[in-house]
């Protein structure tokens, strides 16, 4: 191994201690002098031959030393070369390793771009898509609304242009005559709280229903409980005002002799589901045929004979009803059509109110309500308008 001192012969010429050089006499001593002694021609003879042996010794001693320096030198450089082999392979390795590394970064980094793009690219098109589909909903969406003000406006206009007082026959051709509105083929039929069957019960804004010989006066308990109905419309029969108008009106009114079919023909009424429909003469066979019992038609041209499926009493049927989606039919007489008609009347106006068609005031609403009222009293007493 290498020392970090110098070793005592690398470098550095022999001690004069260590190279035994003759003594030369250069001038006599002062003892020399005192003693009178004086050097002899042999003595310089030896002195001659010690010099060049002395000389080659150095020499030797000089070349050994440095051949030992070279040899440790060399291994020096052998043992440093070796550890600086090592070292580089051990920085080959490690970069090896770190480009590995790198490597394997850079395709992770890779498929991570492209994952994100590929789900970015996934958004948009769900985005485009989502809004494609919420452009076409929002163009039937404003289809639907312009067909409903369409509705809207057609059906204020017939609530401006009829009332149950003075109904528009131009509007409800059923209400002509036989001979006025022409032949018909097959029945017609219509919902019983429908624009074309029942008339429209609202008075147009601004127009007071027309007034009458008699004279009015407001019943302040019926018109507060109108009032406290009308500030959030329902058809819930137990306000106080529908649970009266029930009781005192529409169960006496829809109150026939069969029991059963009146319940059937009040649920039908209050869902709006009832139908009436003339009787069309056109359609009855030319021969008699077996009579149906129940309120069916007997086979005959019109004037029909026959049952009425309410009232039990046999009289001239020129209306049938029909409750919901069933098939049956029932025929009804004018009395028992009257009744039925005026309480149809009465729910489409109410209904009008809740949807918030009728943009009057309390009190001629009010009224129109009680002239509704009277009607199915007169109907439920009897009394109802000849047919031309």
């Amino acid at each position: 191994m290498w020392s970090g001192q110098p070793h005592p012969d690398e470098g550095h010429p022999p001690s004069p201690e260590a190279v035994p050089v003759p003594w030369k006499s250069v001038g006599p001593c002062k003892s020399h002098r005192d003693s009178g002694l004086v050097e002899t021609p042999a003595g310089k003879e030896a002195q001659g031959e010690e010099d060049p042996a002395a000389t080659r010794l150095d020499v030797l001693r000089l070349r050994s030393s440095s051949m030992e320096i070279r040899e440790k030198g060399s291994e020096f450089l052998k043992e440093e070369l070796h550890k600086a082999q090592k070292e580089l392979k051990l920085k080959d390795a490690e970069c090896e390793r770190l480009c590995r590394v790198r490597g394997q970064l850079e395709r992770e980094l890779e498929e991570l771009t492209a994952s994100l793009f590929e789900e970015a690219h996934k958004m948009v098109r769900e985005a485009n898509m989502k809004q494609a589909a919420s452009e076409k909903q929002l163009k039937e969406t404003r289809g639907k609304i312009d067909m409903l003000q369409a509705e809207v406006t057609a059906l204020k206009t017939l609530v401006i242009t009829s009332t149950p007082a003075s109904p528009n026959r131009e509007l409800h051709p059923q209400l002509l005559s036989p001979t006025k509105a022409g032949p018909r083929k097959g029945h017609l039929r219509h919902n019983s709280t429908s624009n074309a069957l029942c008339p429209a019960v609202c008075t147009a804004v601004g127009h007071a229903p027309s007034l009458d010989k008699e004279g009015k006066e407001v019943d302040t308990t019926l018109f507060a409980e109108f009032q406290a109905w009308r500030e959030s419309p329902t058809l819930d029969k137990t306000s106080p005002f529908l649970e009266r108008v029930y009781r005192e009106d529409v169960g006496p009114c829809l109150d026939f002799t069969m029991q059963e079919l009146s319940a059937l023909v009040r649920a039908a009424v209050e869902d709006n589901t009832l139908t009436i429909e003339p009787v069309a003469s056109q359609t009855l066979p030319a021969v008699k045929v077996a009579a149906v019992e129940c309120g069916r038609t007997n086979g005959f041209r019109a004037p029909i004979d026959t049952t009425c499926a309410l009232s039990g009493l046999a009289c001239a049927c020129r209306h049938r009803i029909r409750l919901g989606d069933s098939e049956s039919h029932y025929y009804i007489s004018p009395s028992s059509r009257a009744r039925i008609t005026a309480v149809c009347n009465f729910f489409t106006y109410i209904r009008y109110i809740q949807q918030g068609l009728v943009r009057q005031d309390a009190e001629p609403m009010f009224w129109e309500i009680t002239r509704l009222r009277k009607e199915m009293s007169l109907a439920k007493l009897g009394f109802f308008p000849q047919e031309a």
